[in-house]
């Protein structure tokens, strides 16, 4: 059990690390000069490769560690960034992915292999002589078969030394060979040059504890990762020791305070900068390090290297500087990672269904008490209606995520078809940290992938037509997320040919779908593009032409009881908005009342009531139609939809709503007023009926339908367009 749930965090973590992975690649392909980025995409594969090795997943760990060697060919100098290399980096991403998901079957291993030729072929191109393990040598390394350090090549070293101190946490005992695979691990990235046990009986602690001094040309960073997976029970203190410090002193006397005081290596400052003295100090590490004179007086090297003329003192300043606002950002990120924790899904849906059932309780309590009017009991309804606010929004936020996590993906898609179809485009993304419900984003992501696919393939033109056209060759999409009110707007936007009305219309006329002659607005012929079989391609690829695609985003759009608009220039571009609720649990409903049926219309759409008199339904000769302060708005009856029966009072309401650019009223017998609406799906019986979304329970415990207005909206347009037919 224990093993499962070991390995079920590996994969999670992985996952994590695969999608940090893509985005960083991508980055690099824009910034390939980026050391920052260059090592964050070392880093993740490292991570991958030694907590692989830790879990078992051997296939993983050798594939990884071959595509590391590469990349760290790049983090040296050795090699260069390029198109091909970052193409079969990414194709290396996809593989471990699969390799996560499938295991090591032939078909994998031989595509794995081809990735690593592709990948060698490259480094042999630029650096004739690649440093690289045989898979047969690696296997055996990090999989604790042998704890010998990884043999290196004569190279001078130009890493640096660290010091790491590992205390069992707590009241834990752990033995020696308890950390032997992290030991492997260690070896691996440098050579251990001193191990250091100190026992109970001779510290006086309640337990062993190590000091390891490694040299490595590893980061901290990268060492510190390497104790990320372990679930042995230590704590892990990392810090930079100087060369001569580790040549001349025992690792006993090096003492914690000393270490955090450590200012810079002895190794930064290169010869040819201690003979100029105009070269300023490039290398200045975040700590700083005192070293003892000859009559024992002791100094901070900074001070040192401005007394030879070796650094001057703002140089020496202003790396300090930077090397502390480093330190800082590390101890955030750290406090940051360590004040958060990941929950499963189910757990958190189950915790909003019980504040749901809580907010519903909580309505019956508030009804009974206003019946009571007894002021103690409506004092203390009142206070557990704020609670239960505040619990409902509470628990909400728990849920929402940055839409971002979303956005990062689809660089690899725009890329990828980008270069199928011969186009230059470049994706833009704003509005990344706008959070929205995570069951949202999940159903949101393939409607986003079709818009995206319909932007790259008949929104931006081919280069040369871009060219003649007086546009730059380059092609931009963005893709955009802020907050309106109680929703999310989702713009996806491109700079490309625009779509035509006339050609949109024509279209629509040949497949019969309306009359040649039909008068509509803009917008109406804009939105005939998310028919069903509606295509304006005129040839069938492997990106579009099928008529599958844009229906299906409408659809799925709808199902998030959300609506989408589109507005184009031809010439100029397309933009699409999608507009979202920010969760799919709990909303805020304008109750309504038909006979002795309840209804709720989701606030977000409602605009305004209105009353419907006799003398109205006279003046339209019997048609659905109300002139609202000059503008002729279409209205539903919900009594005739349903088929209610009963009469209809002599004065009705309407309640105005506006979806998808066109407003339309909806015909209730009362207005009752806001509720807050939890969410309740249908039975297999009602859950095919039109115009109902969901169901909610009141306060007294009885039913009310929450309505489906894109529907209703939708179908009335539909009657509209079939009688003038």
């Amino acid at each position: 059990m224990a093993d499962d749930m070991t390995t079920q965090i590996f994969r999670e973590e992985a996952y994590d690390l695969l999608s940090e992975l893509e985005s960083s690649l991508l980055e690099l392909e824009e910034i390939p000069d980026d050391e920052d980025v260059i090592n964050r995409v070392f880093r993740a594969l490292h991570t991958i490769k030694g907590s692989g090795a830790m879990f078992g997943f051997d296939d993983i760990a050798s594939f990884t560690h071959r595509v590391e060697t590469v990349f760290d060919m790049v983090r040296n100098g050795d090699l260069d960034v390029n198109r091909d290399l970052l193409s079969l980096a990414l194709l290396s991403r996809d593989h471990i992915f699969k390799l996560l998901e499938n295991g090591i079957n032939d078909e994998l291993e031989a595509s794995g292999n081809t990735i690593i030729e592709g990948l060698e072929k490259i480094a042999a191109q630029d650096s004739p002589v690649v440093e690289s393990e045989s898979v047969e040598d690696l296997s055996d390394s990090e999989s604790g078969q042998h704890d010998t350090p990884v043999e290196k090549t004569d190279i001078e070293f130009t890493g640096c030394f660290f010091k790491i101190k590992i205390t069992p946490e707590g009241k834990s005992e752990v033995a020696a060979e308890d950390l032997t695979p992290l030991l492997t691990e260690l070896s691996n990235i440098g050579e251990i040059k001193s191990e250091v046990i100190h026992s109970k009986e001779t510290s006086g602690d309640s337990g062993n504890w190590w000091e390891i001094i490694i040299a490595t040309e590893s980061d901290q960073l990268t060492i510190e990762e390497i104790f990320f997976f372990t679930d042995v029970p230590i704590k892990v203190d990392v810090t930079q020791i100087e060369e001569s410090e580790f040549e001349s002193l025992n690792p006993d006397d090096l003492n914690q305070e000393q270490a955090e005081e450590a200012e810079i290596k002895e190794d930064d400052v290169t010869p040819d900068e201690k003979s100029d003295p105009s070269e300023p100090v490039k290398k200045i590490d975040e700590s700083v390090q005192t070293i003892d004179d000859e009559d024992s007086d002791s100094h901070k090297i900074g001070d040192i290297l401005v007394k030879r003329g070796v650094a001057s003192p703002d140089d020496v300043n202003s790396a300090l500087k930077e090397q502390r606002q480093k330190r800082e950002k590390r101890k955030a990120h750290k406090q940051e990672a360590s004040s958060s924790i990941r929950v499963a899904a189910e757990k958190l849906d189950y915790l909003v269904d019980l504040v749901g059932e809580l907010v519903i309780v909580q309505a019956q309590i508030s009804q009974v008490v206003s019946e009571e009017k007894n002021p103690v009991l409506t004092a203390l309804s009142e206070e557990l209606e704020r609670l239960s606010d505040e619990l409902r929004d509470s628990t909400l936020g728990i849920r929402m995520l940055p839409i971002g996590t979303t956005f990062s993906k689809f660089r690899r898609l725009v890329r990828d078809l980008s270069e199928e179809l011969g186009k230059e485009i470049e994706l833009e993304t704003r509005g990344a940290e706008t959070e929205l419900d995570k069951t949202v984003i999940e159903r949101l992501s393939d409607p986003l992938v079709h818009l995206l696919r319909n932007s790259i393939d008949h929104g931006i033109e081919i280069p040369a037509e871009r060219k003649a056209a007086g546009k730059s060759e380059h092609g931009t999409i963005t893709l955009s997320a802020e907050h309106s009110g109680g929703e999310v707007l989702i713009t996806i936007s491109d700079d490309g040919k625009g779509m035509s009305p006339d050609v949109i219309k024509a279209k629509a006329a040949e497949k019969g779908l309306i009359s040649a002659d039909e008068e509509l607005s803009e917008k109406e012929i804009f939105n005939m593009i998310f028919l069903p079989g509606f295509s304006t391609a005129k040839s069938i690829t492997s990106v579009s032409g099928r008529g599958v695609g844009m229906d299906v985003v409408k659809k799925a759009i709808d199902l998030l009881r959300g609506s989408i608009d589109i507005d184009s220039t031809k010439g100029q571009g397309t933009i699409i908005t999608i507009r979202l609720p920010l969760t799919l649990a709990i909303i805020d409903g304008l109750q309504v009342r038909v006979e002795d049926g309840y209804y709720v219309i989701p606030l977000s759409l409602v605009e305004e009531c209105v009353e419907l008199t006799r003398q109205d339904i006279d003046e339209a000769n019997g048609q659905q139609f109300i002139n609202l302060r000059g503008e002729i708005v279409p209205y539903i009856r919900i009594r005739e939809w349903f088929e209610i029966e009963g009469e209809a009072p002599d004065i009705e309401q309407i309640v105005i709503t506006g979806v998808e650019g066109s407003r339309m009223g909806i015909v209730v017998d009362t207005v009752i007023g806001e509720h807050q609406t939890v969410i309740k799906s249908l039975g297999r019986v009602y859950r095919d009926v039109d115009g109902i979304s969901g169901a909610t329970i009141k306060g007294d415990g009885t039913l009310a339908l929450i309505l489906d207005v894109p529907k209703l909206v939708r179908s009335v347009i539909s009657e509209i367009r079939a009688s003038n037919w």
